[in-house]
């Protein structure tokens, strides 16, 4: 075999083994499709999906997402629908909306429209503090980070089949696989502005619109779309990533 050709050759394999290395520990959270630089308009609905998946799927908040398609509760989607991902910018005078009150002085002032009180005390009611726990136990092998669209949560290694619980209580608004990169995914919804997700499980042990408890098993922990077994968590404030660190107990 001429020198040349084998020298050739073993630069072929060596490439080929790296990128195959490469692929075996990367693991992408979302489609790549749905990045700043190639903004998607539209989503076609898919079997399975639903408004809060598709609103995760592309790191939006789904009241916004319900807001500019006009879907009102109980976010009810069907598949082949077109499901807008952007909207018209909202006028502040129309979410501040005012009304001019004559006080018994014969003075002009301004007073909040009574509906957006009532529609601020709904919120804060329904937005009180969360209590937060630790899904699983296990060592972090990926840390979350702003710079980096891969790291979103946190990645906990463990062993197939350990138990995922609820790190805080909620109702699951999403049980299933038809996200890509996350494998057998659940979201739970804790209030308007906080969700929670579990990716990468082998069972599913909780559906759509049940409601689960503060540390609550919801999952088997296994390796769907990942070389091992392991967890991948988030946390979503508004519809955009936030460090899970900030929210658990300290114990790493």
């Amino acid at each position: 075999m001429p020198r040349m050709f084998r020298v050739r050759l073993i630069v072929i394999v060596l490439a080929t083994l790296l990128l195959a290395a490469c692929g075996s520990r990367f693991v992408s959270y979302g489609d790549g499709r749905y990045s700043s630089k190639n903004k998607q308009t539209q989503h076609v609905v898919r079997k399975g999906e639903t408004l809060y998946s598709i609103a995760w799927e592309h790191g939006l908040d789904y009241r916004k997402v319900a807001r500019w398609n006009n879907i009102p509760r109980p976010y009810t989607i069907f598949p082949g629908q077109k499901i807008k991902l952007g909207g018209v910018s909202e006028k502040k005078s129309a979410q501040k909306t005012k009304t001019k009150v004559v006080s018994k002085h014969g003075n002009v002032t301004q007073a909040k429209n009574k509906n957006n009180v009532a529609a601020k005390k709904h919120n804060n009611n329904k937005n009180r503090k969360i209590t937060w726990r630790w899904p699983t136990e296990g060592r972090i092998i990926s840390r979350y980070s702003a710079k980096d669209p891969g790291k979103k949560g946190l990645d906990i290694e463990g062993r197939m089949g350990q138990p995922i619980l609820a790190a805080a209580s909620g109702e699951v608004v999403y049980s299933g696989n038809g996200l890509r990169g996350y494998g057998n995914l659940i979201i739970i919804k804790h209030n308007e502005i906080y969700f929670s997700a579990y990716a990468h499980n082998h069972n599913l042990f909780v559906k759509e619109a049940e409601k689960v408890k503060l540390g609550q098993k919801i999952a088997d922990m296994g390796n769907s779309e990942t070389s091992r077994p392991m967890l991948h968590f988030e946390i979503r404030r508004n519809g955009k990533p936030s460090n899970p660190l900030k929210y658990l107990p300290k114990k790493h």
